[in-house]
């Protein structure tokens, strides 16, 4: 399928092959398919008539499943974190290092990260011949274990810690894209990182269709809005989801979008739920291509870190279930809304990521997964980069 630029809408036109190789458009703009086909094989039709073969792609990317996880009768979480660096990223990286690898591609990766991002590029492309990974976050701004896992690779992937925001680092990778066409992206600006993401919305819809509970309406936490428009592209294709609501932390751009009907960007705010410290989501690019009164289409609510550790606590106590700051902005946003109907959370990430957060809250500690435990015993290494493009460039 063809693909332009959202800021291009009448062209030039590129295969999706070349839009994934590029990562970001020439002027500035992300890449979006012609068109949202209605399907329910959600893959297929975009990579109709491409050299990639996508079937072969998915078998060698997806070897970790994504299961639903239900708490009561109605609400499940659909668990995305059983992935070699336990984060629903796992899922777009290793599509998309496939993808590249298959297409013959060999770049710079450059990747800004808010907590789990670049830790899933950094396994996906770890040793593979032909790419560099050059990983940016936000110094002092993710979770311990998180800024282990970004150091944690070494050879071909170098993790730098940048005295500044998320936003600076995505500013500084966009920037440092446009000025060395010998560099990708591997942010969810790809996207080879968006369309894999359509998969598991696309699973578990049907599997609650199939029992007889469908259509599922969705919360998923939210900060650069990729994984949630995700869920839209995959209803807009036909498959049976009901409401879509983005869960954020208290940086609430996309809440007062939706409220006042503007958009403003504004400085990150940490928060526990860092990964959602997005003060200038680059996918609202997408979104509002397709659907320029966002409204339409999604809502929106936010939760501050007492709400957060309130829920991790409640979580734990009702259903026996650690979860970890993110998953717990969605719970809240659900009980807050309650509606008719079977909803699902999106988990992105496991617990043990964040121990320092819920372990004090469940007064119990949390083990990590085997992949993410072996990750945490080697050691680890980042350098430090002021949030300036200049800076980057010369480390390139």
């Amino acid at each position: 399928m063809r693909c332009v630029s959202t800021r291009s809408p009448r062209g030039p036109f590129v295969s999706l092959s070349d839009a994934i190789a590029r990562g970001l458009a020439p002027d500035g703009g992300l890449y979006v398919p012609e068109r949202v086909p209605r399907s329910r094989d959600v893959l297929a039709p975009y990579f109709e008539g491409e050299a990639l073969d996508v079937a072969s792609v998915v078998r060698a990317a997806f070897t970790f499943p994504s299961p639903i996880r239900w708490l009561d009768e109605r609400t499940g979480l659909l668990e995305l974190f059983h992935g070699p660096t336990a984060a629903f990223k796992d899922f777009g990286a290793r599509f998309l290092a496939e993808s590249l690898a298959r297409l013959g591609v060999r770049s710079t990766i450059l990747v800004a990260t808010s907590g789990d991002t670049g830790a899933a590029v950094g396994a996906a492309f770890w040793r593979r011949p032909g790419f560099r990974v050059v990983i940016l976050y936000p110094d002092g701004r993710v979770s311990p274990r998180q800024a282990h896992q970004l150091g944690a690779f070494g050879d071909n992937v170098r993790a730098f810690r940048v005295a500044g925001t998320f936003d600076d680092c995505q500013r500084m990778v966009k920037e440092a894209l446009a000025a060395r066409p010998d560099t990708t992206s591997a942010n969810s600006i790809s996207l080879g990182r968006l369309l894999p993401q359509l998969t598991y919305y696309a699973s578990s819809a049907l599997e609650v269709e199939r029992a007889g509970r469908g259509p599922a309406s969705y919360v998923v936490p939210t900060g650069n809005l990729g994984n949630a428009l995700a869920c839209v592209m995959a209803r807009d294709m036909g498959l049976p989801i009901g409401d879509v609501v983005l869960a954020t932390n208290v940086n609430r751009v996309l809440p007062e979008l939706l409220e006042t009907g503007e958009y403003r960007p504004a400085p990150a705010v940490p928060t526990l739920a860092n990964a959602m410290d997005v003060g200038a989501p680059s996918n609202l690019e997408r979104l509002r291509f397709w659907h320029p009164d966002v409204s339409k289409v999604v809502s929106a609510d936010s939760v501050d870190d007492a709400a957060i550790q309130a829920t991790i606590q409640r979580v734990w106590k009702e259903h026996g279930v650690a979860v970890c700051p993110h998953t717990a902005c969605g719970l809240e946003v659900l009980r807050r809304r309650r509606a008719k109907g079977t909803w699902l959370v999106a988990a992105t990430a496991h617990p043990a990521k964040f121990e320092t957060v819920v372990e004090p809250l469940i007064g119990q500690k949390v083990e990590p997964p085997a992949a993410l435990a072996e990750l945490l015993a080697r050691p680890a290494h980042a350098d430090p980069m002021p949030p300036k493009t200049e800076a980057l460039l010369a480390r390139l």
